[in-house]
């Protein structure tokens, strides 16, 4: 202690001093090991070697098990007084260990299929474990210095992915200090604001008296340029930032115009031609057409050159958002699925969902690198103009180095076996659709275009008086329906033993009312088909288990 203070000068000691006279020596050091030492270790990595080193099996088996009730969860965690004192190490990991990491969501385990998370490759938790060490920030080169060149090389993949220009476009471009080809950030939510955020800006630059969307706001603008709105043209079945989106734009949310889906999920080419209509007559600018290449609900893929085709005789931005699909490009087998993808101005990628890596790794691709332009921003303090800090061009500002964990699969997995993954994921999904259509009891909604797909339980009987009966009875039945399917899905969470998520679509197949299915992302390499079988042998139990099956059968016989 006496050391440490001989190294400050009188002001710091005395000023120090006056802060820690509540610890004495040893206190303090306590507190420095905390920094320095592995203080109880061996619980630290025996917690470390339980979860971290073996995540699959953990989940498997400490986490199969009901999900701790809500209520009792929040009455643990109920207390909002920040400890005075530190607690032993040693009670905290097991604290850890049996209140909070056993009742985690198992979203490893391979009956875990609701959802976008998955298994990751054995070296990804190591490797993270370096990263938060290190605690690099990749905002600027004097917090991330080799790992900001790192960053833009990984986007430079991602972007010949999409856009395959030749080798002289990227020398020219890829470590530019002044552009950017892409951005990385959370998520494919801040990856689609970030798309529209540099269209708008660009939509209305500097012109006369006008300084620019960006300096003067955006009813200075559109006054300016004679608009009386702007809007966004998108699929029903967009994801729900592109509403966050357009209101954090200042656009309204009424901005955001949702176009009929067909029977297969894509985008209806004349609903588009006929709100494009509707808009010119309204003196209304389509900032953009939002083509999507894989839905969050079905994995279903827009078609991207007609898109691209509408969006240039309009004039207008072309934004894909491949947040799902965009991952499946590394498939030579299943490119074909996203042509036109290439003549997007922006595309949106989450490398966390089928480039198996952690949570929190989206992107936000652009054409032309100059886009980039329209919202660079400077702090002398910072990310200096001129400088080839990657904060110049990202809306989130402090980020941890995700791109590592990409960079690290890029090279361990290869483009080879991301396209093993990738290939064997979709044919999981049409073995899987092939089981339902043998089924009596079940019923396939939406076919497979990629890992997703959706269905119900609708016994056989229940369908043909669903197209047959009355109208009253058509309808009671329809609603028991999607009663008895919403009871399935919460009662197999709450057994913990397998898991599938749900959605309310409006099949064209069933007049489009409003129908509760069940959905599957089959993106998991060690999910079985016998897993898959059993799942939905579960769910035929349940339902017979359930408080609408009664109710479901009186309406059949009736």
């Amino acid at each position: 202690m006496q050391n440490f203070l001989d190294s400050l000068n009188k002001e710091q000691a005395d000023d120090f001093t006056r802060h820690t006279s509540s610890l004495d020596d040893q206190e303090w050091q306590t507190l420095l090991n905390q920094f320095i030492t592995h203080a109880n270790e061996e619980e630290l990595l025996g917690l470390e070697a339980n979860i971290a080193d073996n995540s699959v099996d953990y989940c498997r088996h400490e986490l199969n098990q009901p999900p701790q009730d809500l209520d009792e969860l929040e009455k643990k965690f109920s207390s909002v007084t920040i400890p005075e004192l530190p607690v032993d190490i040693g009670t905290h990991v097991q604290h850890l260990s049996k209140d909070i990491f056993r009742q985690v969501i198992p979203v490893s385990s391979p009956t875990f299929v609701g959802h976008m998370t998955s298994a990751l490759p054995r070296h990804l938790p190591t490797l993270g474990k370096v990263l938060m060490a290190l605690n690099q920030n990749v905002v600027k080169l004097e917090t991330s210095h080799v790992l900001t060149v790192l960053e833009r090389q990984v986007l430079g993949m991602m972007h010949k992915l999409v856009y395959n220009c030749d080798d002289t476009f990227y020398k020219q471009w890829l470590h530019s200090g002044e552009h950017a080809l892409a951005t990385f950030c959370s998520g494919g939510t801040v990856a689609n604001l970030t798309a529209m955020w540099a269209c708008r800006n660009q939509l209305m630059p500097a012109n006369g008296d006008f300084a620019g969307l960006s300096r003067e706001g955006l009813a200075r603008g559109l006054n300016h340029y004679g608009y009386n709105g702007l809007a966004i043209l998108v699929s029903e079945l967009g994801h729900y930032s592109l509403k966050k989106t357009i209101d954090v734009l200042g656009l309204g949310q009424d901005a955001l115009i949702s176009v009929e889906a067909d029977k297969d999920g894509r985008i209806c080419i004349d609903a588009l031609l006929m709100q494009l209509q509707h808009l010119r007559q309204r003196n209304i600018k389509p900032m953009a057409i939002v083509g999507i290449a894989g839905t969050t609900e079905t994995g279903s893929i827009d078609p991207l050159n007609t898109l691209a085709d509408i969006a240039e005789q309009e004039q207008c931005h072309f934004h894909v958002d491949a947040a799902w699909g965009g991952s499946s490009l590394l498939s030579a087998r299943h490119q074909y699925l996203f042509k036109g993808i290439e003549r997007a101005d922006t595309v949106a990628i989450d490398a966390h969902k089928q480039m198996y890596v952690p949570m929190g790794a989206g992107m936000v691709l652009f054409r032309q690198p100059t886009l980039t332009e329209a919202i660079a921003q400077h702090a002398n303090y910072i990310v200096r103009k001129g400088s080839k800090d990657l904060g110049r061009h990202t809306l989130e500002g402090s980020r941890s180095a995700m791109s590592l964990m990409l960079y690290s699969n890029f090279h361990l997995l290869g483009r080879q076996g991301f396209a093993h993954l990738i290939d064997a994921s979709i044919e999981k999904a049409r073995q899987f659709a092939n089981l339902i259509r043998q089924q009596d009891d079940f019923e396939l909604i939406s076919e497979p275009q990629l890992c997703l797909l959706t269905y119900r339980y609708a016994p056989a009987l229940v369908r043909q008086l669903l197209r047959k009966g009355s109208a009253s009875v058509q309808q009671k039945l329809h609603d028991a329906l999607n009663a008895l399917n919403q009871s399935i899905q919460t009662m197999q969470w709450s057994t913990g033993k397998c898991f599938v998520s749900r959605t309310c679509l409006k099949p064209v197949q069933w007049d489009r009312q409003p129908t509760v299915v069940l959905r599957v992302v089959l993106a998991n390499p060690l999910t079985t088909q016998e897993i898959l079988e059993n799942m939905l042998e579960e769910q035929r139990q349940l339902a017979q288990q359930s408080l609408f099956w009664e109710a479901l059968q009186n309406l059949m016989h009736d």
